[in-house]
């Protein structure tokens, strides 16, 4: 299986340390739980969950399993519903909660986490040190103090122009914003109305997937650390993927 863990500030596969949204996860997992229908959550197309948490499979439930296992990346639940033979995305979503209830039960080292880009099996964030230590993995992987600094303001004060960069963190952000685009963490996202339309800068899908977030609004703190002045998440030109599904 490739080796995907969850970690790093907002849950990077890189080996960065501390924040895991799974706590958010958890509670939300919990809410849709609560809103489901008994019988479609232990279905026979789901499959029993047992008293001490372990998971009797049925076909179903395994080949999304599966699925996950073998899948390169993040996959959309309608395709992974045509992958494992299930009725939608919904069926999808309701056998993913199974599966992480039962993991979470039993302790497992895995996690099904939702990404912006679909559903992606991976180990959890306190394994990551020793996986690191395991495949020695590659420093070039990681992202330094000051890239993860110009990440992480570009992340919550997004549109945002190198200036703008370079006036929070007190010096040049040229190099480092071109590190991390050639990473496909961020994208130019527009260009600013200012003198000179220079490019705003946001982050990609890829950043949302590897730092396994649903959309930017998840973020830890982001309602009160975001740019001031913005109701809502900022409005950045399309994914160039979204653009191209939808040609």
């Amino acid at each position: 299986m490739h080796d995907r863990t969850t970690t790093g500030p907002w849950n990077c596969r890189s080996s960065q340390p501390t924040f895991s949204p799974a706590g958010n996860a958890r509670t939300e997992r919990e809410k849709m739980l609560q809103r489901a229908p008994q019988a479609s959550r232990r279905s026979a197309g789901a499959g029993q969950l047992q008293v001490d948490g372990s998971l009797t499979r049925t076909l179903r439930i395994a080949r999304l399993e599966a699925a996950l296992l073998i899948a390169e990346g993040a996959v959309p639940a309608r395709k992974l519903a045509q992958s494992a033979r299930l009725i939608d995305g919904r069926e999808v979503q309701q056998m993913v909660l199974l599966l992480n209830e039962s993991y979470d039960r039993t302790r497992s080292a895995f996690r099904i986490e939702q990404t912006a880009a679909g559903y992606i099996l991976m180990t959890r964030a306190a394994l990551a040190p020793w996986l690191d230590r395991l495949h020695n993995r590659q420093a070039a992987t990681r992202l330094s103090a000051p890239m993860m600094e110009t990440l992480t303001i570009i992340a919550y004060q997004q549109p945002v122009t190198r200036a703008d960069v370079e006036a929070i963190r007190g010096v040049q952000s040229a190099e480092m914003i071109r590190q991390l685009m050639d990473k496909g963490l961020i994208r130019i996202a527009g260009e600013d109305d200012s003198l000179g339309r220079p490019f705003l800068y946001g982050t990609t899908k890829l950043f949302l997937t590897t730092f396994a977030l649903r959309q930017i609004d998840d973020l830890p703190g982001y309602a009160t650390l975001r740019k001031p002045g913005r109701d809502s998440t900022p409005a950045l030109l399309p994914f160039p993927e979204d653009e191209d599904a939808a040609a």
